[in-house]
């Protein structure tokens, strides 16, 4: 891949929020930048171009001609750098498009929620220079081609040959480099449990951080994850300045006090849901099993029972069949 990144050609592999947001950012900063997605995003794009917006005042339009979308993975096939932004379940799919269509000498980022998805492309692949990442922050799809950051963070990915961040770095978009990039994945795994909790609350994530029953929700399945992530002996680190032992202690915390806490540890605005989320309003297939699921997984793997991710992955399942409707604390837990 070209060094310079003014003439790195990327293509967004999956263009739902994270990668209209990413993507849009790019096509911003000068580079030239592909959108593989579905009709049910990009017409809206079509009609309305990106428009990007974040908690800190950012406002970013790209209109729709300057803008090259395609349903067909053809797209793929001039991309120097391939940012994978598809749901868990699609990325064997996307794996197949990519092997189809792209170059061999192509990079892939794999700028998904949930552990194992670079490992997937890379059986598939084996011979791309495929690197994990940690995406740390939520955008809210808004309507109408606008998606918005709602949560900071800086995204994460892992070192390689060549230096991809520094190409992906662009203005209102920080991206850094890790040796570690799976222990930096399981740290942000820890977080990604309360997406189940927050789906289910039917409350904006800012709100359901400032319930302490919702909170101890989050902090007894971070345990519970915890218990079985120790067992496999698995290295985690924060995303956040503080160690991930100790952040269900946080979230225990009297809300005056946690409101403090947390003000130094991440920036949420009201606005901020999880993907997951959105996905039960839409009646879209979640991304519960690269979750609960795995976590579910792993712990029987060490006979340690977790009861709460259980409870958690079954209410997201029957949403998904019946619709979503606000639970309570006290229902998931029996």
């Amino acid at each position: 891949m070209a060094r310079n990144p003014d003439t790195s050609r990327i293509a967004i592999a999956g263009a739902g929020a994270i990668g209209c947001y990413v993507g849009g950012l790019l096509a911003q900063a000068g580079h030239s930048v592909s959108f593989l997605g579905r009709p049910r995003i990009l017409d809206e794009v079509r009609r309305s171009g990106l428009h990007l917006t974040d908690y800190a005042g950012l406002d970013v339009r790209l209109p729709a001609e300057q803008l090259s979308l395609s349903e067909d993975a053809e797209i793929l096939r001039h991309a120097d750098l391939i940012l994978v932004c598809v749901k868990s379940s699609a990325t064997a799919q996307i794996a197949e498009q990519i092997a189809q269509h792209a170059k061999p000498d192509a990079i892939l980022v794999s700028l998904q929620n949930g552990m194992g998805h670079a490992d997937t492309l890379r059986i598939a692949l084996p011979a791309h220079d495929i690197r994990a990442a940690m995406v740390p922050f939520n955008v809210v799809p808004m309507g109408g081609g606008h998606f918005h950051r709602a949560t900071s963070g800086d995204i994460v990915i892992g070192a390689g040959p060549h230096d991809v961040a520094t190409t992906i770095s662009v203005e209102g978009l920080h991206v850094t480099q890790s040796d570690e990039i799976e222990a930096v994945q399981w740290g942000k795994f820890l977080l990604n449990l309360n997406n189940a909790a927050n789906a289910l609350s039917g409350m904006r994530l800012q709100a359901q951080l400032l319930d302490r029953d919702w909170r101890r929700v989050m902090a007894d399945q971070m345990v519970e994850a915890l218990q079985v992530l120790r067992a496999h002996g698995q290295a985690m680190r924060p995303t956040t300045p503080v160690p991930v032992w100790l952040l269900p202690h946080i979230l225990r915390l009297p809300t005056p006090v946690f409101r403090r806490v947390a003000a130094k540890m991440l920036t949420i605005d009201p606005q901020a849901r999880t993907s997951m989320a959105y996905d039960l309003i839409a009646g879209r297939p979640t991304e519960i099993d690269a979750l609960q699921g795995r976590v579910i997984e792993m712990g029987a793997q060490k006979s340690i029972p977790t009861p709460l991710s259980t409870a958690l992955l079954a209410a997201v399942k029957q949403a998904e069949q019946t619709g979503a409707r606000p639970h309570t604390p006290q229902e998931l837990r029996g």
